[in-house]
């Protein structure tokens, strides 16, 4: 199937379907039962806190880059789907987030200084470097699904919580299906200076997003007081539970940016999100 002909089966899709790593620490074990699901229950509202806040960058992005396409280009359509979609995904996690703030509030996740200024500069790339910022969106959106595809394994998953997660996984593998047949198609058409900012920017990219994606929120982990080295023992570069999981949320991309030719194992190993790296240690 061409370019052209997978975009519009993803549009015609849009329409006629739609719709926890703390177990490894002594810390955790440790603790009372009811803490344990409290906090459960805060890690599952700070990922929806986080999912809200990317969705609607994602969708700013978006919009930007339908604006950027010439009349009648294949990804007008398509965009403005994921839009509604996302749209949709918004206000799913927020009334989840509402049930769950009523069983056990949790103040307001706030972003960084930092990460707002990525988030902004993020969203601007749309227009001026689509294909980077497409890999943000992966960037974003293949940890997530990693975890959501191994939580959906469980048996023991709440109904309420296994519907969300079922909806967001069936339609964000549209919205990856895109970004991988849009980079497909327009990378290899790129400047070999671009290429060049693509191999180096994007181990970059992934390997900050996945952490971020995957950590739980600093007001999860003020409400808990969750000790320093238990983060560190579970989420730091240097732990292997955190990097394994890493590394296994990115083979995707990784395997994309093989086909692309800007894969630089080099650069992967360094920033610890080389297959080579889970394999060997």
């Amino acid at each position: 199937m061409d370019y052209h002909a997978h975009v519009s089966l993803l549009s015609r899709k849009s329409v006629e379907k739609h719709h926890d790593a703390f177990g490894a620490t002594a810390w955790y074990r440790a603790l009372p039962q009811p803490e344990r699901a409290r906090l459960g229950l805060h890690i599952v509202a700070g990922a929806l806190r986080t999912g809200i806040i990317f969705e609607s960058s994602l969708s700013q992005g978006l919009l930007d880059f339908a604006r950027s396409l010439p009349e009648g280009a294949v990804e007008f359509r398509y965009a403005y789907h994921e839009v509604v979609e996302e749209s949709q995904h918004s206000l799913m996690f927020a009334e989840l987030l509402r049930r769950l703030q009523d069983a056990a509030p949790l103040p307001r996740l706030r972003l960084a200084r930092w990460q707002e200024v990525v988030r902004r500069r993020a969203v601007g790339l749309a227009r001026s470097f689509p294909e980077l910022f497409f890999f943000f969106v992966l960037a974003g959106e293949d940890p997530i699904d990693f975890v959501q595809r191994r939580a959906l394994a469980a048996r023991d998953l709440h109904p309420l919580l296994r519907r969300v997660t079922q909806i967001h996984v069936t339609e964000e593998a549209r919205h990856v299906a895109f970004a991988n047949a849009y980079l497909a198609e327009r990378v290899p058409r790129l400047s070999p200076a671009r290429r060049a900012v693509l191999a180096a920017a994007v181990p970059v990219i992934l390997a900050g997003m996945a952490r971020v994606m995957l950590r739980p929120q600093p007001n999860v982990i003020a409400a808990h007081r969750i000790p320093a080295d238990v983060l560190a023992q579970a989420y730091s570069p240097a732990s292997r539970l955190c990097r394994d999981q890493v590394i296994a949320s990115l083979a995707g991309i990784r395997e994309l940016c093989q086909k692309l030719g800007i894969y630089h194992a080099s650069a992967w190993r360094a920033l610890n999100v080389s297959a080579e790296q889970a394999v060997q240690q």
